[in-house]
Formats: C-alpha cells, structure tokens, sequence
C-alpha cells in the first residue's frame, strides 16, 4: 500500500495496478486514494488481469500525448473564485486527484459549485482532450434514464428503431459527470456497479457487453450512506475512492464578495455594458443573508440586479425582497446548521408560495431537481400541508 503511494509521487504518469490474495474493500479504496488504477484480488479476477493491465496501458498512452499530464492547465481551476482556507482545501484535494483515473465523489449541498469542480477535474486531467459528458439523474425517470445512461438495441422497447449509443459510451476514453446520483433508481445501481469494477455493461435489448475506459465524477447533496434501503453501500464505496467536499457558501463568508464582484464583470461583459460597483448597502446585505441556496443562488441574485441596474452602482433595491432587509448575523458552529435547516424550510416554503403552489416552477427558481424538492419537502414535514 505504501510502495503504491511512494511509486506514483515519483512517477505519476505511470499506471500501477496493485493483485493481492487478501482483499478487503477498504484496502481497495485506500489503495485506489494511493493512486492505483484498479485493485484485484487474486483467484477469483483472474480473467480480469489482462483487461485491466490493456486498460491502464492505454491510460498511460493518452496521458504521454496530453501536455502536462501530471498537473492542470493554467486554465483549468479558473472557473473556481474565492481564496477562502475551507474553498482551497477542496481545489488542493482536486488537483491531487484530476491527473488519475480515480473515481471522485463530489459532496455539498446544493449550488455549492460541484459542476464547476467537476468541469476543473475534467480539464485537469489527460482526458481532457476529449469534452465532459454530463446528467443529472434527478430529472428522468428510470426508464428513460438507463436508455439514456447505457444505450439500446432497435426493438428493445417501442419506439426504440435504432440503436442508440448510450452515455457511458459517448463517454469512453472522456469523463462521465452524474450530477445528483443519489437520485439513481436502485435498479440502475447495480448496473452502474458494474460498469466500476469490470469496466462494460450491456446495453438495453443487448445480450453482448460493452466494453469502455470512462472516468466517473459523480456528486450529490445527500448523505449517501443515511438510507441504505434507498443507495446500495458497495457501491458508495466505489464511488468515494476520493471525495471532496465543497463548503457551503455561509462557510465562507470572505468569498461573497469577490464572487459577487466576478459575476457582475462577467454579466456586463455578456450584456455590452458598464462594470457597476457594489453600494456598500447592496454588499452589505449580501453579507449579512445567509444563502441557503449557496454559489447559485448569489450569482441568480447578481444576474437579476444587473438586469435592472440603470446607474454605475448597484443598490439594495436591485436585490430580491427577501434580501432587501437586513438579516440578523448569521450564527457559526453546530448551531449555524440548525439556523440554515430552518432558512432553508422558509426559503422553500416562500418561493413554493410565489409559485403558488406549483412544484415544477418552484424547483425551478429554486434551482434543484423536482425530485430533490420533493425529498426536501418531506424532509422539512411539508409534504403533508399540499
């Protein structure tokens, strides 16, 4: 375990492929957070030997052709704003893994920028030659999801007249990115296990596998392991070989403004007009609001002002009327996430009301998934008040 690590701080471009005849599975994360390619267990794999050491051989030839394989373009972390010590421990832990074949597991509530991060981890690495295949598992249904995720042969269903290449496939040699994963039907679990371990699936009315060399970024808002009845826990271990979690925005507080300022000088430049300043009035109630709805929901909040700003500042009365009254301070420690579940309940409850009662538009201002906003509803006991 320790040779794996030393082996790929010395010569990171070089794919080392760890057999043993004791596995565990946390041997096989640990190994895999080392920097291995894939752990094996000897005896019952070994069919899998050859497959894998071709695959890791391939990764090692792609890496030799991409510049700088072994660390980001100058570019590639340029999309991630703020200096906070919670926001650069995450990058730092970013820019570890994005030069490995490493599965990563992106956690945060919602809006906290995990797309951003997985787009950063995708350019990063030696597969960025090849662009990002993105989905959001919250907004499809199961079946329409595993037609999407793994493809279909013509018949396989009705309506289904051609093949279709699935995701997975359009993403070989690139990188997969499943935003929401806890939402993944349970069915389609399984069939997402296996794609990690033996690298093929098959696809929807198929009866021959597979094969793809694909990097899997997935993040979710959920605590995975919570409800095991719901997200099956071998394969949460695969996902978290590497997780990074992203703080939420009222944890770093000295990052608002700076994002704020980054996304007024990117609206103006979009929109042909003036780089306004911030009144301090609009700052400070920027500062004082406690965003539950995080990184998205302050850049929505700089949109709409720069939408109606007619003079060279931007004032309180530009902000939602939410914002516009100045907040109590905003608590910090075990009592900051008893505060925010509440703000959070309120938030809902009030754009649920602006929607006037409709589920859709309300997730949809809100930014979340439907099936999210259904999952918050009944996590907050508002489920039962429709």
């Amino acid at each position: 375990m320790e040779l794996v690590g030393q082996f790929k701080a010395k010569y990171p471009a070089t794919e080392v492929v760890l057999l043993t005849a004791y596995g565990t599975i946390p041997d096989g994360v640990r190994a895999m957070r080392n920097g291995a390619f894939d752990y094996l267990v000897k005896g019952n794999e070994n069919e899998k030997i050859i497959p894998v050491v071709s695959r890791a051989l391939a990764q090692a030839q792609r890496a030799a052709t991409v510049p700088n394989p072994t660390g980001p373009g100058p570019d590639a972390w340029a999309a991630i704003v703020g200096r906070s010590a919670r926001l650069q421990a995450a990058v730092k832990l970013a820019q570890k893994v994005a030069p490995t074949a490493s599965t990563v597991l992106l956690t945060g509530e919602t809006g906290t920028g995990k797309e951003v991060f997985a787009q950063a981890i995708h350019r990063a690495s030696p597969r960025a030659h090849r662009p990002l295949v993105a989905i959001n598992c919250s907004t499809l249904g199961r079946e329409i999801l595993e037609s999407e995720l793994f493809g279909h042969r013509p018949g396989a269903f009705t309506g289904a007249t051609k093949d279709k290449k699935g995701l997975l496939e359009e993403a070989d040699g690139s990188t997969l990115f499943m935003d929401e994963i806890g939402e993944l039907p349970p069915e389609l679990q399984a069939k997402l296990l296996r794609v990690l371990e033996v690298h093929e699936f098959l696809k929807v009315g198929d009866t021959k596998p597979t094969r793809v060399d694909v990097r899997l970024v997935a993040a979710t808002n959920r605590d995975l392991l919570a409800d095991p009845q719901h997200f099956r826990a071998d394969l949460y271990y695969r996902l978290s070989v590497f997780e990074v979690r992203l703080p939420a925005l009222r944890e770093r507080p000295d990052d608002v403004l700076p994002l704020a300022q980054h996304w007024v000088a990117q609206f103006a430049a979009r929109n042909h007009q003036p780089v306004p300043q911030l009144a301090p009035a609009f700052a400070d109630r920027l500062l004082a609001y406690a965003w539950p709805g995080n990184v998205r929901e302050l850049r929505n909040v700089i949109e709409r002002a720069m939408v109606l700003v007619e003079s060279e500042q931007l004032t309180p009365d530009l902000l939602p009327y939410h914002l516009q009254v100045p907040s109590p301070q905003v608590p910090t420690g075990e009592a900051a996430q008893l505060s925010m579940q509440q703000v959070e309940k309120a938030h809902i409850q009030k754009v649920l009301a602006f929607a006037h009662g409709n589920k859709a538009e309300a997730a949809r201002l809100l930014n979340i998934g439907l099936t999210t906003l259904y999952r918050k509803l009944e996590e907050y006991g508002l489920a039962a008040k429709e």
